[in-house]
């Protein structure tokens, strides 16, 4: 696996300081996508021992919350194997701090509920999904679309993302959208 670009102190791709890791190769090209130069799986640079080392260094602070990982594609099947470890790994050493994924995927094509859209014919779901899906504290799910662009969402791009918090989602075997705000309960879709 290959990462385009890691970002240290982001605030734009999860709540609260994160590390941001993205990483190459997405096959589902969006258009208006706002990372393009991730498409390709050989952008960047090899994703190696010493680059985790250095993401989970970073994350030691008390300020930094947690990671947050974007594409390119991670649930590409090629970055799944890629990340699996390393998101295993993270959520050992940090329990505390939260690993947010973005995904063009729907939970749902991940778990293999339902088939894939195009430009995709083939299932997403390997056998390291559900390893990777329990490291999750937030998937954001759903490909990018500019008819459904609003600048007003937290956190994603356009209106079908969904921000769903996936241990309550993998508890109740539904569908819990997650929310920041401590007045506004979660609610099941």
């Amino acid at each position: 696996m290959r990462y385009a670009n890691i970002k240290y102190c982001d605030i734009a791709d999860g709540e609260g300081v994160r590390t941001t890791l993205f990483v190459s190769g997405c096959r589902r090209h969006c258009p208006f996508c706002f990372n393009d130069s991730a498409w390709s799986f050989d952008a960047g640079k090899p994703f190696d021992a010493n680059v985790e080392d250095d993401i989970i260094k970073s994350m030691e602070p008390f300020y930094i919350d947690g990671l947050s990982v974007l594409g390119g594609e991670p649930m590409e099947p090629e970055n799944q194997e890629g990340l699996v470890d390393f998101l295993e790994k993270v959520k050992k050493t940090y329990p505390q701090k939260d690993i947010w994924l973005y995904s063009g995927f729907t939970l749902e094509e991940l778990q293999g509920k339902v088939p894939v859209k195009a430009p995709y014919t083939t299932s997403p779901r390997t056998d390291v999904t559900d390893r990777i899906l329990n490291t999750l504290d937030v998937l954001v799910d759903g490909p990018f679309i500019q008819a459904e662009k609003d600048i007003s969402l937290r956190f994603r791009g356009s209106a079908n993302q969904r921000l769903i918090d996936m241990p309550k989602t993998l508890k109740t075997g539904r569908v819990v959208i997650w929310h920041d705000d401590p007045l506004f309960e979660n609610h099941s879709l």
